[in-house]
């Protein structure tokens, strides 16, 4: 029996009457919030019907969903409104959406607060959409029953009418609305005994219905945070130090920034929840303006304790640490691998590394902060508004109450807006210059500045019976820790060796799905990484490195033991103990990705092959089963040419399939990017690359046939924004083994490090 630590146990919301009511006036944004700027709104009129916090239907039978989510392109404003659809029996052309503020009502009913990561949204949320979509049909259908005279059960519900048969009567939900008869309340424990379909009886969950953020998308209309004005509202250009963090501002000389026509003041950042260091602002009328006066400003820096760090010395304290024996905690601790490794009949070690990635979402950071009487208004696109709003607040010196969050559409997103850093500027420059502020950060600035991923060093050690079997695993991960930088302990895990809470954000994917009676995983915060190099949740977070060294080191011992890689995982996942149910799903997307590629199936020509991985992305509580085939060529001179991947995922019950698809395309895609082209480095404290002509993620040429198969097999909704990013990067080192013998352990892939392996 394995005996992994959980996931975090984050408060749930209390599905009350505040979340639940109907025949209120529930829809409007509570507390005076203003209505966000270029979204869709419900008009919060007595006469709308609010059957729960998350919908409203107006008397003109439009139902306008607000999406407690952030939208970066994944469509999960259309995808909650699908579900809502479902069990309400609105016709989809109906169907409206926008996007919550940061009013405590609009929390995630499971997490108890407002984020989006993880690939949680729709797996999360999908019951609790569910049941609201349920309530107001049932509340609609009493309403029409009282209003028709025939008995509700009589009644049926579809495209937004309720009619009854036997009689022919009918009444569209605007009528019903408008009758003013729809008051009926639910409690927690109604909502729990409402009855939902089952997925023979879907008509919307399962089609891909048009999406319903795509025509403001494509005219224009819907804005993004880069896109608010406000009246009087000036601009603000951040400069940044040469030093990723711990620099400080010695001076600042503006003689220069007085001359650029619209300068009004050069802010220096107090910032007081850590967030950045060493920043100045410059103020002015344009953003044209305000550039030119940031670039005329001559600020001298402490470079601070972080100033001569550099890749190769967080590397070298990474192997440091992992080599002391009482460093970090234990993530998983099963069995007595030390006893186990006294009696292998044989032992391997590895070492896998992965660089520093950056974000770079096409829309750069950017927010805009005003003061409204005692209340901070925040205009941006943001990922965690919980936390953001915490940390404007922050910046601000004021207590979060006061602060309104303004969603907006995101730019794309990846985890880069989990974090608030854009906020900060904003919010000071507009309180010491008494006027809104829109502060746009450069391609540079985010760059330089980004919450990245961090650079991980991992050492595995196995231990092999007679047979060949895996009875004993060490893995250590060294690594900064992301989310105990955010400061919020219910993200963090008690580790099993009680030594305290952990990072499991950084070691998830490691409690795998195989069964080995003998497991270890140790997560090793690297501190002087965490220091110099503030890192993020980059899209898959742990998994994107963990399952790079868990499914590069199987392959590894299947080769050893003179196996099929992907038949030695098949015999693993045998689903025993705690393995029951994951292991199998996972067994079959692997099975699926066999026969899609025709692995095993057909000679390649020399210097060809197709490597495997399978993997249970993100949490092991929350999994997504994702396997994966890459096929690649490879030349004498190390360079690797992608023919094809083949990816199947299992994704319980689709929302969307066209959606679905296309966002296990865009992941594999991603992880191509991460395995072969991305690499930061740090140099003198500072990210040495600064735009797209040094940091080159994947190009449109670069780009591979993808095979997609989607496993829907009714089960619970599982997420598919991020697994199929993890999964990539090991069947690529897999299939490059087996095309030419080269065996790559640190990422991205190079040409030069494939030659190297080849002659070694």
């Amino acid at each position: 029996m394995n005996s992994h630590v959980k996931i975090p146990q984050i408060e749930t919301t209390d599905l009350s009457r505040r979340s639940f009511l109907v025949g209120t006036a529930a829809a409007g944004l509570a507390l005076g919030y203003s209505a966000v700027p270029g979204i869709n709104q419900a008009f919060a009129a007595a006469s709308n019907f609010d059957p729960s916090v998350w919908y409203s239907i107006a008397p003109d039978g439009l139902v306008t969903v607000t999406c407690g989510k952030a939208d970066m392109g994944q469509h999960i404003a259309s995808t909650m409104a699908q579900i809502i659809s479902e069990e309400l029996g609105a016709n989809w052309k109906d169907m409206r959406v926008q996007l919550a503020s940061n009013d405590p009502k609009f929390n995630d009913p499971v997490l108890g607060a407002q984020i989006t990561g993880g690939s949680w949204s729709t797996m999360m949320n999908f019951d609790a959409m569910s049941r609201a979509g349920a309530a107001g049909r049932m509340a609609l259908t009493e309403a029409a029953a009282a209003s028709m005279g025939v008995p509700a059960s009589e009644l049926v519900v579809r495209d937004s009418v309720i009619s009854h048969p036997k009689s022919k009567k009918s009444m569209t939900f605007a009528e019903v609305v408008k009758s003013g008869k729809a008051t009926k309340t639910f409690t927690p424990d109604e909502l729990k005994a409402i009855k939902l379909k089952t997925p023979d009886q879907y008509t919307m969950i399962g089609v891909s219905v048009p999406q319903l953020d795509i025509p403001s998308k494509t005219n224009g209309t819907a804005k993004y945070g880069i896109d608010v004005m406000l009246p009087g509202m000036v601009y603000g250009k951040i400069v940044t130090p040469p030093v990723r963090f711990g620099a400080t501002v010695k001076s600042v000389d503006d003689s220069d920034a007085k001359k650029v026509p619209g300068f009004i003041k050069a802010v220096t950042l107090d910032d007081k929840t850590g967030t950045t260091s060493g920043w100045v602002v410059a103020v002015a009328n344009t953003y044209a303006n305000a550039r030119k006066a940031a670039d005329a400003l001559k600020i001298s820096y402490d470079g601070g304790p972080n100033a001569k760090l550099s890749s190769e010395s967080l590397f070298a304290e990474a192997k440091r640490l992992q080599a002391l024996d009482d460093s970090g905690q234990f993530f998983v601790k099963d069995g007595d691998t030390a006893a186990a490794f006294g009696t292998a009949a044989k032992t391997m070690e590895a070492e896998y590394t992965t660089n520093i990635n950056i974000h770079a979402p096409m829309e750069p950071m950017n927010a805009t902060a005003q003061l409204q009487g005692d209340i901070w208004h925040i205009y941006s696109g943001n990922q965690f508004a919980t936390r953001s709003g915490a940390i404007a607040a922050g910046a601000a010196g004021v207590d979060p109450k006061f602060v309104v969050m303004h969603q907006m559409w995101l730019g794309g997103g990846f985890g880069r807006r989990l974090d608030a850093d854009m906020m900060v500027p904003a919010v000071q420059a507009a309180k010491a210059v008494g006027k809104p502020v829109k502060v746009i950060y450069s391609r540079e600035n985010d760059m330089t500045m980004d919450f990245s991923r961090p650079l991980t060093y991992q050492k595995v050690k196995a231990g092999l019976d007679g047979d060949g079997r895996l009875i004993a695993l060490n893995h250590d991960v060294v690594s900064a820790w992301p989310t105990q930088r955010w400061g919020i302990p219910d993200f963090l895990s008690p580790s099993v060796d009680k030594k305290g809470p952990l990072d499991a954000f950084t070691v998830n994917g490691a409690d795998f799905f195989y069964t080995v009676p003998n497991h270890n995983v140790r997560a090793i915060r690297n501190e002087m990484a965490h220091n110099a190099t503030p890192s993020g949740q980059l899209r898959s977070v742990a998994p994107g490195w963990t399952f790079w060294a868990v499914e590069s080191m199987v392959d590894e011992i299947a080769h050893a033991v003179g196996k099929d890689p992907a038949q030695y995982r098949i015999d693993m996942l045998d689903g025993k103990g705690a393995n029951a149910g994951g292991a199998q799903r996972l067994r079959n997307t692997l099975l699926a990705a066999m026969g899609l590629s025709g692995y095993g199936t057909k000679q390649l020509p020399k210097g060809e092959g197709m490597g495997v991985a399978c993997v249970s992305s993100q949490e092991r509580a929350t999994a997504s089963w994702t396997a994966c085939v890459a096929h690649v060529a490879v030349s004498p001179s190390g360079e690797v040419k992608v023919k094809k991947l083949t990816v199947a995922t299992d994704v319980g019950t689709q929302v969307h399939p066209d959606n679905i698809r296309a966002q296990v395309e865009g992941a594999a895609l991603w992880g191509l990017s991460l395995a072969m082209y991305e690499k930061a480095t740090l140099k003198d404290g500072g990210i040495e690359q600064t735009n797209f002509d040094t940091y080159t993620p994947l190009r449109m040429s670069q780009v591979p046939e993808v095979a997609i198969s989607v496993i829907a097999n009714g089960e619970k909704a599982t997420g598919v924004g991020e697994p199929a990013v993890t999964v990539i990067a090991p069947a690529l080192g897999n299939a490059i083994f087996n095309a030419v013998g080269a065996r790559i352990r640190s990422l991205p892939i190079t040409a030069e490090a494939v030659k190297g392996a080849m002659k070694a």
